[in-house]
């Protein structure tokens, strides 16, 4: 089995994945707040965390009633923009922001020469489904309409980790049913949560977990596409590189996507680095080369 799953890691990725492991002993076992109290907490708790110095520009976009507050960061050493990244942050739909990734979204404006708009989303339980991916659809509309004028290119992608994997795939989904398939060129979805259901059997391994009451405990339908993205049409969506851990749940739901996935026209590529447990941010610069 081991053989197998090794088959699976880009070779562009393998170098990385003894750094991985290692990362997964330091953290060990990891899970999130399981009540409103936790999460209090857990948010109170990160507030208090230093950050780095940040030259990212805050806007805000008007949309769906309120204003959609996005982070822009610009790279220091190119002068013309190569594209456009769309990044949407992780935190189970209840926690974490924009803010929070400005180091590691700094990264690839460096790196790669392109610009990254990160969407401060509402989070729940204060704000639960639809408002998460309500607020993303429009930072991805607003980039669509204003990606040209104000970075110089129409070249789009967008991506995310975690819950932000989540949310970068029901943003194009709901693109698409607009009838918008082909303005961003591709995706990146890093260990992504795509059943809330608890309907398939890696939705069984997270369905008593806090943050899904929090996020969609309301909806009454949790396999509806916009909650659960396994569950989608995934026709006319852009070229997706996926990337799941192999010693995390979401594994297991990423993999399940991913042979979905396969059935469609346009490529995908589904990198594992061996041993992984989620959270890899490390991988992002080399990643989006891909």
């Amino acid at each position: 089995m081991e053989l197998a799953l090794r088959r699976l890691i880009d070779a562009d990725l393998a170098e990385l994945a003894e750094e991985c492991r290692a990362l997964r002993v330091s953290r060990g076992a990891m899970k999130g707040p399981s009540s409103q109290e936790e999460l209090r907490q857990a948010r109170a708790n990160r507030a208090l965390s230093p950050r780095s110095p940040s030259h990212a520009v805050q806007l805000y976009i008007e949309g769906d009633g309120h204003q959609v507050p996005v982070r822009i960061l610009a790279s220091r050493e190119y002068a013309t923009p190569r594209g456009v990244f769309l990044d949407i942050h992780g935190g189970g739909f209840y926690m974490d922001s924009a803010a929070r990734g400005d180091t590691r979204n700094q990264q690839l404006p460096d790196a790669l020469g392109i610009v990254v708009v990160s969407v401060d989303y509402r989070l729940a339980p204060e704000h639960p489904w639809p408002a998460a991916p309500r607020d993303c659809e429009t930072a991805a509309l607003w980039l669509i309409d204003q990606a040209e004028s104000r970075f110089g290119t129409r070249r789009l992608a967008s991506g995310g980790s975690s819950a932000g994997a989540t949310l970068a795939m029901t943003t194009v989904l709901r693109l698409r049913d607009r009838g918008i398939t082909d303005a961003f060129v591709g995706s990146v979805l890093q260990f992504g949560t795509y059943d809330l259901s608890g309907l398939t059997p890696a939705g069984r391994l997270i369905a008593d977990e806090y943050f899904i009451q929090a996020y969609a405990g309301h909806a009454i339908d949790r396999t509806d596409a916009d909650i659960s993205p396994v569950y989608a049409d995934l026709h006319d969506l852009p070229p997706t590189l996926m990337l799941p851990g192999t010693a995390s749940n979401p594994s297991s739901r990423t993999s399940a996507k991913s042979e979905r996935a396969r059935t469609n026209a346009k490529p995908e590529r589904h990198g594992r680095p061996a041993g992984s447990r989620a959270h890899f941010p490390q991988l992002v610069p080399r990643t989006a080369q891909l």
